[in-house]
């Protein structure tokens, strides 16, 4: 390889990088977020220790902050990046699908119906978060800004982890029927009533009936 050729490969390194604006590190904060609570939500599974819990808890708050600020940092800079709504939901499906799923996973919904009802919530949210992306451009005022949203947003998993929170600072986690709200037998197989909670949601997020105006 010539010196030419190697100092234009070399050029090439880290591209995608720098390609990025603010806004897409925000948003790249967002599914560092989401990525920790699940991590701190595997520690606790680890080592039983509740503060993991704790941990997990106190970062989705932060994943909705910053996704809420990534769309207005790009507004008031006029500035964004072809990758940034991809980002956006790629961190979204993270933080606000996968995390509440393996929080209700670590507080006890380990239930093979349960985990049946936590794929179908995470699903539900790839599916409108998709949905998003395809109508997005029809959905929107002239402005570009978009009028409401069919179902409800991913961010609203964040009531379900104040449920969690709720029952683990109650005492009430666990696999069996200490967990908040119980536990159903049914035939062979135990479902917690939580867990209900999530289908509720996952359903109401691909509603199309469903219309949230977007402020």
């Amino acid at each position: 390889m010539t010196t030419e050729s190697h100092e234009k490969q070399k050029g090439r390194h880290f591209s995608m990088i720098r390609t990025f604006v603010l806004a897409d590190f925000v948003t790249l904060g967002n599914g560092f977020s989401g990525a920790g609570a699940i991590l701190s939500a595997m520690q606790y599974l680890a080592t039983g220790e509740t503060r993991w819990l704790w941990v997990a808890f106190s970062l989705m708050p932060l994943a909705f902050v910053l996704d809420a600020l990534d769309g207005r940092i790009a507004r008031w800079r006029f500035k964004s990046s072809p990758l940034g709504a991809d980002l956006d939901s790629l961190a979204d499906v993270i933080s606000f699908g996968m995390a509440p799923a393996a929080l209700a996973f670590a507080v006890g919904m380990r239930g093979a119906l349960d985990v049946a009802v936590l794929l179908y919530f995470v699903a539900c949210g790839i599916s409108r978060l998709a949905r998003f992306n395809v109508t997005a451009a029809q959905l929107s005022d002239g402005t570009g800004k978009v009028r409401y949203f069919e179902g409800t947003p991913i961010p609203t998993s964040l009531a379900l982890v104040a449920v969690l929170a709720v029952a683990t600072w109650k005492g009430r986690i666990g696999p069996g029927a200490g967990l908040l709200g119980g536990v159903w037998e049914v035939g062979a197989f135990s479902l917690h009533p939580l867990v209900l909670l999530y289908l509720v949601s996952g359903s109401a997020m691909i509603s199309k009936t469903l219309r949230i105006p977007k402020f």
